[in-house]
């Protein structure tokens, strides 16, 4: 059996379980940890990390690292570095040695991988939209092969859909969230309304005074004068 027939075997079962294993109703940052499993299995490397498209940005969400101070929090534009560059033109990247000296890098301090030697930078799509991105690098200069580049760009292809249903699902969740927040304000301001003979303004300033007062959200204040409004109701109290 020839190499490129056994390889072509290895590669088939091994996208068959990327495909299985993402298509499970996981969570969006456990199908990023499937991917960084995935991933480094495919090229052994010293650090791995995706990005996830939110708007014009791209916002790191997940890394093989341990990364609690940026992860969820470093963002970059579309276009900005290799990485935003790689999203902007739905292209990979690979740079085997000196990354750091390629005209499209660009320092980010709090990620000490910065100062690592070799890049590779793989888009993922959906539909033709760069929905993340897929960066992998080494301390040492390495020579990304082309079956490497093209196994890592499939799992992009392959994951994709998954991401961007989940990253949505995230996002709806959010805004059902803020939805029933904004929902128990107007019901609290509407109790103090009442109760106390304020105005639309006073009541939402006295659930803001009490929040800094009392160091809570104003969610939580507005659920403490929500339950006590039912309670009274409950005994009977006017």
């Amino acid at each position: 059996m020839s190499t490129n027939l056994l390889h072509g075997d290895l590669d088939l079962d091994f996208l068959h379980d990327i495909s299985s294993r993402i298509a499970a109703d996981d969570p969006l940052h456990q199908d990023l940890q499937h991917i960084i499993e995935f991933a480094t299995a495919v090229v052994k490397c010293d650090s791995c990390m995706v990005y996830v498209r939110e708007g014009d940005e791209l916002v790191l969400r997940a890394s093989k690292i341990p990364h609690d101070e940026v992860v969820d929090r470093l963002k970059l534009r579309v276009g900005q570095g290799i990485t935003g560059w790689v999203a902007e033109h739905r292209e990979p990247v690979a740079v085997s040695q000196n990354a750091s000296q390629d005209p499209r890098f660009q320092w980010f301090h709090e990620l000490p991988e910065d100062a690592y030697e070799a890049f590779l930078s793989v888009p993922i799509l959906s539909r033709g939209r760069v929905v993340g991105v897929i960066n992998l690098q080494h301390r040492q200069p390495h020579t990304y092969t082309a079956r490497q580049i093209r196994l890592i760009s499939m799992i992009g292809f392959l994951v994709g859909a998954e991401i961007e249903m989940a990253r949505l699902e995230v996002e709806n969740s959010q805004l059902l969230r803020q939805l029933e927040t904004r929902k128990l304000l107007e019901r609290a301001k509407g109790i103090l309304q009442r109760d106390l003979g304020l105005n639309e303004e006073q009541a939402y300033l006295t659930l803001q005074r009490q929040a800094r007062q009392k160091r809570k959200t104003l969610k939580e204040i507005a659920e403490a004068v929500v339950l006590g409004e039912e309670i009274r109701r409950g005994s009977g109290t006017n």
